[in-house]
């Protein structure tokens, strides 16, 4: 395995730079990482998946062929298959809590979620999640014993995140990367809590997660055929902030630029290396009345989005298979369009690569310049052992009205940087650390508000 450096091209070009020459960028390798992943391969885990009749959370642990439990143990068995290809690339292993007195899960009942975790070799205890979560269901949210194939809700998420494994084994990185497979999203979202909790009580670094639940259909129940937009879903303000913190963000913004949001915007530019694929970057938590295991993470205060299709086929979820009045329902593979849940799967490869091989994201990040005619931002380094590929970092900065960073300027190995008549009040700031090889950590809006945690 070799060690490399990524970064994302800059939307706008980069003004005259303070000091260094800046970091180049290996486009070429992005570019190539960006058709990678193998709609074949997705096709047969979708498949595989598919064949174990169904996988809720309630339905069988013990049988060989069907249910919950012989589903988890050939992710398992399939995660360690990649390792093993990778020359042992990948710690594997369970992760599981007991539920009861739900309404969902009267319970007992153990919830098991497979992961797979890719250690850096920087900074091991920084990390970004890619996860899919493995149940099922049909009409009934209790049913635990009908045919629930789940092809695209959510076996597509899951051979995602198995396939992002297969393609990112190949190479190290200076961050941490885990690929998730989590359990009972469809009873109440506890796979995502389950490894949220434990990643904080271990004090991980979580850096951002993406949560991968249904990628592969491309034609809507609005009768629209997209293969080429993915939306990502992001929440605004942090549902962890102060009384105190909203209070300052009232007066100097935020609400626009929370970790989850330019998690969701460093995604959005990574697109660029995915052919023919778009990004609808949707400013709210979830769909309507609909939840995904990113939640979790958010509630601990951790960046988190929903990576999906563009338009779903509501009588392709969570619906038990049948025929009334000539209209087809249920989640089967006919449903799934591989080409495109491969393209998804691009995304979220290109982006965990570019985040996992630049240096962690700039902390305590501070701005000054009222009644000024220039704006100062400042920032902390990290500790050295955490970031010795750092070479610097680029200051961002927007209209307030600009759903996406469009001016920045390469400010070298500092940890402060003035623009001289750029004025405060008119723009959105940020900033994000740069690698020697130009990978680049998602922007860091100032103050609490935008802070992506500390060192």
């Amino acid at each position: 395995m070799r060690q490399i450096l990524l970064t994302t091209a800059c939307l706008a070009a980069a003004l005259p730079a303070f000091a260094q020459v800046r970091p180049p960028a290996d486009l070429q390798l992005l570019d190539a990482l960006g058709t990678a992943p193998s709609a074949a391969n997705i096709e047969r885990d979708v498949r595989t998946l598919v064949g174990f009749g169904t996988r809720h959370t309630l339905s069988d642990t013990v049988s060989t062929t069907r249910g919950i439990g012989t589903a988890r143990r050939w992710v398992f068995d399939e995660f360690t298959r990649i390792s093993k290809a990778c020359g042992g690339c990948l710690e594997v292993r369970y992760v599981s809590g007991t539920v009861q007195g739900e309404p969902r899960i009267p319970g007992p009942v153990e919830v098991v979620s497979v992961i797979a975790i890719q250690r850096g070799s920087v900074d091991p205890n920084r990390y970004v999640i890619m996860s899919g979560d493995i149940d099922s269901r049909v009409s009934d949210v209790m049913d635990a014993t009908s045919d629930a194939p789940g092809a695209n809700d959510n076996a597509s998420g899951v051979a995602g995140t198995l396939e992002a494994a297969r393609v990112l084994g190949r190479h190290r990185f200076a961050g941490s990367i885990v690929y998730a497979a989590l359990a009972g999203e469809e009873q109440g979202l506890f796979g995502g809590k389950f490894l949220a909790e434990e990643a904080k009580r271990q004090g991980w670094r979580i850096e951002a997660v993406l949560n991968n639940d249904m990628i592969g259909n491309s034609r809507g129940i609005d009768g629209v055929h997209d293969n080429v937009t993915a939306r990502v879903f992001s929440e605004g303000t942090r549902v962890n902030e102060t009384a105190e913190e909203a209070r300052a963000r009232r007066f100097t913004g935020g609400e626009l630029d929370s970790p989850s949001r330019n998690l969701a915007r460093y995604i959005a530019r990574m697109a660029a290396h995915v052919p023919n694929l778009e990004v609808m970057m949707v400013n709210r938590l979830d769909r309507f009345g609909r939840g995904g295991h990113h939640r979790p993470f958010n509630d601990l205060g951790y960046p988190a989005v929903r990576v999906m299709e563009t338009h779903e086929h509501y009588d392709r979820q969570h619906q038990d298979l049948r025929t009334e009045s000539g209209r087809v329902y249920g989640d089967t593979l006919d449903g799934v369009d591989f080409a495109y849940a491969a393209k998804l799967t691009a995304l979220d490869v290109v982006a965990l690569a570019g985040m996992a091989a630049a240096p962690p994201p700039p902390a305590e990040v501070r701005i000054e310049g009222a009644v000024s005619a220039d704006t100062t931002l400042k920032w902390k380094r990290p500790p050295a052992a955490q970031a010795t590929n750092l070479a610097g970092y680029r200051v961002y900065w927007r209209l307030t009205t600009e759903p996406q960073w469009t001016r920045s300027r390469w400010v070298g190995d500092v940890e402060s940087a003035t623009l001289d008549d750029v004025v405060i009040d008119n723009y959105f700031f940020g900033v994000a650390a740069v690698a020697k090889d130009g990978s680049e950590s998602p922007v860091v809006f100032p103050g609490a508000a935008g802070s992506f945690g500390g060192y």
